[in-house]
């Protein structure tokens, strides 16, 4: 069996384990069924679980050159799309891009390289690479890369979880959710005139919000952004609601301070104000490695993206890195979710090129650059 086809048969393997948060057995039994194939291939994996969120680490015995960085986790679907099918170049199914094929992708080529050291009379003790995959990327990471990325010694991490082919992405907006919590006044829905529409309440703070959001002329939309995105009030159709939260999703680029932007967010508004999370701007910090994985993948480039990942913990920690992945054609999340067979190929290609030379070079690659 060619390399390929056993990333595609390992990622069709998780695609079928519906590992959704509304599902936690789901994602235990994904992590379970990771752990048995590092055992299979008599590799070394420790599960290490914060608040019922399980991440895995299969790492060198020093710190590592280069860590792929997944997640197992992926959002709820009809049970069809746990169904993964083959069409052409392109694989099917909830999780194929987001992020099941980046595990598939990560342990076989990590499985490999340490074939190739056993050759040599080493082990994995000695790899250049190594391997974290987190349970809750889908939900902000704060119980999987956030608790995990502190145990991991790394010159470089790189996030299969963005990008393309075409794109190693060293910038994404940083992130602010905010729950906005009006309060009225009840009264009988026939008598509206005696209350006070807690509704109208919020959507009159809402117009003022979009003020502090110009639209813009920037075709590449780097700017910041407000979405609308959850809404909760009332009790019953005939009573004027006293209360009404509505939950909005912000992303700020580095043209923001996001206290700044807070304050005055609440300084515009009636309703109560409530930061529920929070992520940061990540903007990749230089590492010769970056330039070597742009040398051994003709046609990248580096760009930036609106969404947000677990590389955003890379900052606090003062660790390189970048996002990469393959062609998804924006399906995430959707009923069409695909990947691309051939970019799939091409990601493992380029990444095992560039995790050999790290090999070689060990731990002179820096001064070499």
């Amino acid at each position: 069996m060619s390399i390929l086809h056993e990333i595609l048969d390992l990622t069709s393997e998780l695609i079928r384990i519906p590992s959704t948060h509304s599902r936690p057995a789901e994602i235990t039994r994904c992590a379970q069924h990771i752990m048995q194939w590092c055992h299979t291939y008599g590799l070394h994996a420790t599960c290490v679980t914060h608040e019922g969120i399980p991440s895995l680490l299969i790492l060198p015995d020093t710190q590592a050159r280069l860590v792929l960085m997944s997640h197992l986790d992926v959002v709820d679907a009809p049970d069809e799309l746990f169904l993964p099918r083959l069409e052409g170049d392109h694989l099917w199914g909830r999780g194929a891009v987001d992020d099941k094929y980046a595990i598939a992708l990560s342990l076989v080529l990590f499985r490999e390289r340490v074939h190739a050291l056993r050759q040599n009379g080493q082990s994995q003790a000695d790899m250049a690479l190594g391997v974290l995959i987190t349970g809750d990327e889908e939900i902000g990471g704060n119980n999987g890369a956030a608790k995990t990325l502190p145990l991991v010694q790394a010159d470089y991490v790189l996030a299969l979880d963005g990008g393309s082919p075409e794109k190693l992405v060293v910038q994404e907006k940083g992130v602010l959710n905010l729950c906005l919590t009006a309060t009225g006044r009840t009264a009988h829905g026939a008598r509206p005139w005696l209350g006070q529409n807690a509704i109208d309440i919020l959507f009159n703070d809402y117009a003022k919000l979009r003020q502090l959001f110009p639209d813009s002329e920037d075709t590449e939309h780097w700017h910041r952004t407000i979405n609308f995105g959850k809404i909760q009030a009332g009790k019953a159709l005939n009573q004027v609601p006293g209360t009404a939260q509505g939950w909005f999703n912000i992303r700020f680029t580095e043209q923001d301070d996001p206290q700044e932007l807070l304050q005055a967010i609440s300084a515009s508004v009636s309703s109560q104000v409530e930061l529920v999370s929070s992520l940061p701007l990540f903007h990749a910090l230089p590492s010769p490695i970056t330039q070597r994985l742009l040398d051994y993948s003709p046609g990248t480039n580096t760009g930036r993206e609106h969404g947000a990942s677990d590389a955003q913990f890379l900052m606090a920690l003062h660790m390189p890195g970048a996002i990469w992945g393959a062609q998804g054609y924006g399906s995430a999340h959707s009923p069409q979710e695909r990947v691309s067979v051939s970019s799939i190929e091409h990601i493992y290609t380029s990444l095992h090129n560039l995790v050999v030379e790290l090999e070689q070079a060990g731990t002179d690659c820096k001064e070499k650059d």
